[in-house]
């Protein structure tokens, strides 16, 4: 006799366990109040299973957000949709607290070359990714297959360098929140961890060829309040034509549970950062961004997967030490 095929929910919940007679017998006995057994997702891309949230974070996940989106379009080329925010004060503490124990982190370096010129990047930021681009998906025992055929992706065509992994349920209750919220679709959960003002990002556009026309990118963020400053691109001068509208900066002072949708034109015309944050601040212990992208072709799989896993070590918070800390399987 074959063995039974598993579903997806076998990712998200333990193997249920036999009870013995005896322990059977005293279920009725336990206390009301004992925590209930963790839930987690696993697939043999992960290092480790990943907890889910506890039933109370996810069902408060599913009723948000917490406010109504502001609309920002008032510039040229610029479309925002602000939640401020859009998870409430209550709650972020929780989230923010849970992924950065539960996750895991990366450290990444790579070499680009400019000019003629190799030059070799550290990070100055922790990441980690998960999901997989248009073109495929997973099946309902995690393995990757074509999304038209539903065969199992050809050796030609697989992701060999890195292999993708699924979102985990902790990411994938925000994901479906978020999608509910903006009307937009996403298959990519990008997780950046800035330990102190010192850990940031320079001005850079999310435009890839490879997240198609008008992407939509929503961001997330959890702990320390950052600013996120954008500028518009440099408007190159045409002779035939009226000058271009002037553009301001713009300076979001974005807080624990706040999330920004760039949308449209944006990506495509504007530039955005959070520069390094200097001097000592109360609120500097630490952020986590979330985006969720939607990829449409391999080559965003292969991208995300190199500058947010990449080949070196893999870290995870020490809640004792309150630091990253290398891990190793034990």
């Amino acid at each position: 006799m074959s063995a039974a095929k598993r579903t997806i929910d076998s990712f998200f919940k333990p193997p249920a366990k036999k009870l013995r007679v005896s322990e059977s017998a005293t279920l009725e006995e336990k206390p009301v109040d004992e925590e209930p057994e963790r839930e987690f997702t696993r697939h043999s891309t992960y290092p480790f299973p990943i907890p889910c949230f506890p039933s109370s974070i996810s069902l408060e996940l599913s009723s948000l957000p917490s406010t109504i989106g502001k609309e920002i379009n008032n510039q040229a080329d610029l479309d925002l949709l602000y939640f401020e925010p859009y998870i409430p004060k209550y709650l972020e503490r929780q989230v923010f607290q849970f992924l950065r124990l539960e996750l895991p982190f990366y450290r990444v370096e790579y070499d680009i070359n400019r000019g003629g010129i190799s030059t070799h990047i550290k990070t100055p930021r922790w990441t980690t990714v998960f999901g997989l681009d248009e073109t495929s998906k997973f099946n309902d025992i995690g393995e990757v297959i074509d999304v038209n055929s539903n065969k199992k992706i050809e050796k030609e065509r697989y992701y060999t360098k890195y292999p993708p992994r699924p979102i985990p349920k902790c990411l994938d209750d925000l994901r479906l929140s978020t999608e509910a919220a903006t009307g937009c679709k996403f298959n990519f959960c990008l997780v950046n961890y800035y330990a102190s003002g010192s850990d940031s990002i320079s001005y850079h556009s999310d435009d890839e060829r490879f997240l198609g026309p008008l992407p939509a990118i929503a961001s997330f963020s959890l702990g320390a309040r950052r600013d996120f400053l954008m500028k518009h691109k440099p408007i190159p001068p045409n002779d035939n034509s009226p000058p271009p509208p002037e553009t301001k900066p713009v300076k979001l002072p974005l807080a624990s549970g706040d999330m920004i949708l760039m949308r449209g034109r944006t990506q495509a015309n504007w530039l955005h950062s959070i520069p390094k944050r200097t001097g000592k601040n109360a609120d500097d212990g630490g952020r986590i961004n979330i985006t969720f992208r939607r990829a449409m072709t391999k080559g965003g799989t292969e991208n995300y997967y190199n500058y947010n896993v990449g080949t070196g070590t893999m870290y995870k918070w020490d809640n004792i030490l309150k630091e990253m800390r290398i891990w190793k399987k034990s």
